[in-house]
């Protein structure tokens, strides 16, 4: 084992480390999936995510949208009762947690904190209730679109373009992020578009994050940021979440087939790996982004949002969430600090988390 390799696994049991979206969700709603388990597919499990160092995760809800009246509530519904469910079934190694002070104490109690994400903004439905809802049975951010626009905020696409609806936020949209801000629930910007992003930039008064976006000068995919959105999300004290899918940080990863693409996203990811375009994705692509990143806005802005378990295709070495180590070893090898990976590997976001909240108690 190389000395790198050493010092990164040795720096996962001492610090916490953090991933900011998973869709591990999908899995959790089989019967017959035990999220106890270590399996051999796919990305996330107990045994696994203990193999990595991992402390906590951030468990997506998501159902593909648009979404028929009233589906997307019964689906997100469902979706918190199974993450309530899994960590009442598994309190010996996971808890659920909804603010700092309780991933710490997870940590500190040896067991995995397992936070909730709703991921796309159509899941509420157009109701403030509704968030609330979700809020008080522990969603900590809310993503605002996904692959298709929302009543309310336009999206990037994920695949394919998409002309824009409302060029940005509406008043409703607006009307959202300050309820998020009060709520003290994350603004995640993963997914918007370019015109939404920059409407809550001048929306939103907590800091905001991206919880699961790459850099768009390394690949021109839509779903990537530019170096200036990556800039104002640091100038608002928030944090971009580096996501491990090869289809958005290599550019070299061929185009996805038309019915895959559509498959994967009635499915929820569930489809034939040989579907998929024969090429992998080197550690090194991965780590050019939190290189380009670390040195735009400094490791005080960047973190880990693997996209794990909602994405068929990462990077070698990357395989799964054992796997993180070998990250925090390649940009070890790159000469970033101990102390920096720190903040990258959970610091952040925690932190960013904190500010949230407190602003909220304090309004």
């Amino acid at each position: 084992m190389d000395e790198c390799l050493t010092r990164a696994r040795r720096l996962h049991e001492n610090v916490l480390v953090i991933d900011s979206h998973c869709d591990t969700t999908q899995r959790l709603m089989k019967d017959d999936w035990n999220f106890a388990q270590r399996h051999e597919e796919w990305h996330v499990d107990i045994p696994r995510l203990r193999e990595g160092g991992v402390d906590a995760v951030f468990m997506a809800v998501f159902a593909p949208g648009p979404v028929e009246p009233g589906a997307g509530i019964a689906a997100s519904r469902a979706q918190i009762d199974r993450i309530h469910e899994t960590a009442g079934r598994h309190e010996s190694d996971v808890a659920l947690a909804r603010t700092v002070e309780e991933v710490r104490q997870a940590a500190a109690d040896g067991r995995i904190a397992l936070l909730i994400g709703i991921e796309g903004g159509y899941l509420i439905e157009d109701s403030l209730d509704v968030l609330r809802e979700y809020h008080s049975r522990g969603a900590t951010y809310l993503t605002l679109t996904h692959a298709t626009h929302t009543s309310w905020a336009d999206s990037s696409g994920v695949h394919e373009a998409l002309e824009p609806l409302h060029g940005g936020l509406t008043a409703f949209g607006r009307d959202v992020v300050r309820e998020l801000n009060r709520l003290g629930m994350m603004v995640d910007v993963s997914h918007v578009s370019d015109d939404t992003f920059w409407d809550v930039m001048k929306t939103s008064t907590a800091p905001v994050v991206a919880t699961h976006s790459s850099c768009r000068a390394l690949s021109a995919h839509r779903r990537n940021m530019t170096d200036e959105m990556i800039r104002a999300v640091a100038d608002t004290g928030g944090v971009v979440q580096i996501n491990f899918a090869a289809a958005f940080i290599d550019p070299d990863y061929p185009q996805i087939e038309p019915e895959v693409r559509k498959q994967w996203f009635t499915t929820c990811g569930e489809f034939r790996r040989d579907m998929l375009p024969d090429h992998v994705t080197p550690l090194a692509i991965l780590a050019d982004h939190f290189d380009h990143a670390l040195k735009l806005v400094g490791p005080a802005h960047v973190g880990i949002g693997s996209d794990y378990d909602g994405t068929a295709a990462v990077p070698a070495d990357m395989e799964d969430c054992s796997k993180l180590a070998n990250l925090t070893a390649e940009l070890l090898r790159r000469g970033h600090t101990e102390e920096a990976l720190t903040q990258v590997l959970g610091e952040n976001l925690l932190r960013v988390m904190h500010a949230c909240q407190h602003g909220a108690e304090r309004s």
